[in-house]
């Protein structure tokens, strides 16, 4: 029972921040739906279904789940971003450490999602 509620805690959380993304540019919305999707498998099948299901964002739930697929627009928005965040970080007052540690992660994300196939 404890489980249980985990899961559908940790579901709910996920899509409200994937609902928080819908709003906030910026805030992706579909890995918080990954996440809620594969929360609620583990205690919340309806949801599951449910997130499956959508019109929107259930095509690239399944996408993911069957390919590990990312869909094209999604990697060029991504890269984009990551881009922006990089040129920010080079103009602000930003620590040492983080101009040191950020763009090598950063390159390393980005590298990963363009090997994923085109969902």
């Amino acid at each position: 029972m404890l489980l249980k509620a985990f899961w559908r805690l940790l579901a709910s959380l996920a899509v409200l921040l994937g609902a928080l993304g819908v709003a906030l540019p910026g805030l992706p919305t579909v890995p918080f739906l990954l996440v809620a999707a594969w929360a609620g498998s583990h205690g919340w099948p309806e949801l599951e279904q449910r997130l499956l299901e959508h019109p929107r964002y259930g095509p690239s739930i399944r996408a993911w789940r069957e390919k590990r697929a990312v869909p094209r627009r999604a990697k060029w928005t991504a890269s984009v971003l990551i881009a922006i965040s990089l040129t920010m970080l080079v103009v602000s007052p930003a620590p040492e450490l983080l101009r040191w540690v950020l763009p090598p992660f950063l390159l390393c994300v980005t590298i990963w999602l363009w090997s994923r196939p085109d969902g």
